[in-house]
């Protein structure tokens, strides 16, 4: 089993910037990815950012240019940098970790609220 904490969500204006921070622990030995996906009021949960244990990456494309996703394999945490937040980037961000890049475990999530 792999437990994952995530942190760092909140409130902020558009073009502002948030940090979301997902530490795991457990049989982290298992995987092989971990990301982020978001989930807006009434949508599907949809990913965002994905990063492999070999430091590949993948972002949806309306993040692009304006999130990063990293990690600190000593720390066994993943970051999701997310800098000119949208108002459409409102929503539940869930860190996850994958085993063979299938997600496999999940966090409780991080609520991200985009407004004025």
């Amino acid at each position: 089993q792999v437990q994952l904490v995530e942190s760092g969500g909140g409130l902020v204006q558009p073009g502002g910037s948030l940090r979301l921070s997902c530490a795991a622990s457990g049989d982290i030995f298992s995987i092989d990815i971990m990301g982020w996906y978001r989930q807006a009021p009434g949508k599907q949960r949809d990913l965002v950012a994905r990063i492999t244990s070999g430091g590949s990456t993948n972002y949806a494309d309306s993040v692009k240019g304006r999130f990063t996703i990293s990690r600190d394999n000593a720390k066994n945490t993943v970051n999701l940098q997310m800098n000119s937040l949208k108002p459409e980037d409102t929503g539940a961000y869930y860190c996850y970790a994958g085993v063979l890049h299938l997600p496999r475990y999940w966090g409780q999530g991080t609520q991200v609220t985009v407004s004025s």
